[in-house]
């Protein structure tokens, strides 16, 4: 049976407050962490020759925003990176890098680049951050109904991650040849997808478990 019943979210049991006024505060202090949480984790990157899109961190960083904050609060924390990068260089890429390993003279493999910026529509990778907002708010949605506490929360990150490759490969397709969409925007990111799902869909319920050592004295938490 599909656990339905709405739940604490991670973040809610880690600081908790009960006026108004602080959750206000919280909240938008958390919503912006998380923004810069992914904007970190889009300078890691990893650069295949053949393909626009890199392989960064991002993914795990959506998947843990939702997980951790819930579904609102996940997703004004993507939505709120997304809004950052038409300014600044939060995006992934970058004509620097503070570390790479080169790979021959047409660039590097792996790097901390100094990011990028611009507006999504005019990014051949610009699809897949407009992907991480319904990918965050759903993985907190399911979260918000006990899915992070059980072995659902594979799952979720699944669907979360499969979310984000829907308006990923259709705006990829307006800047690769059709037939090689999916060969440049997918192919390439299956292991490391599986990989960043996996430590995201281990690392929340390890989470909980540790709460709940000290659980007994609120019984909400279960």
């Amino acid at each position: 049976m599909i656990p339905q019943a709405r739940t604490l979210s991670l973040i809610d049991v880690i600081v908790p407050v009960d006026r108004l006024g602080a959750r206000i505060a919280r909240d938008a202090v958390l919503i912006v962490a998380f923004s810069l949480l992914v904007a970190g984790s889009a300078r890691i990157s990893v650069y295949l020759p053949f393909t626009p899109v890199p392989i960064t961190g991002q993914t795990l960083a959506v998947l843990l925003a939702g997980a951790v904050l819930g579904s609102w609060r996940g997703a004004a924390a993507v939505a709120l990176y997304a809004v950052e990068g038409s300014q600044l260089s939060v995006f992934a890429g970058g004509s620097s890098s503070v570390f790479h390993w080169s790979a021959g003279s047409g660039g590097y493999l792996f790097g901390i680049t100094s990011g990028t910026s611009g507006l999504l529509w005019d990014l051949a990778s610009g699809g897949y951050i407009i992907g991480f907002i319904p990918a965050a708010f759903v993985v907190g949605y399911l979260c918000e109904r006990g899915w992070d506490r059980k072995s659902w929360i594979m799952i979720a990150m699944l669907a979360g991650n499969a979310i984000i490759y829907i308006p990923g490969l259709l705006q990829l397709s307006f800047f690769v040849p059709n037939d090689k969409v999916l060969e440049y925007g997918l192919y390439p990111f299956i292991a490391g997808d599986l990989i960043k799902l996996y430590l995201a869909a281990i690392s929340v319920p390890v989470a909980w478990s540790l709460l709940n050592l000290k659980q007994h004295r609120d019984g909400r938490w279960t």
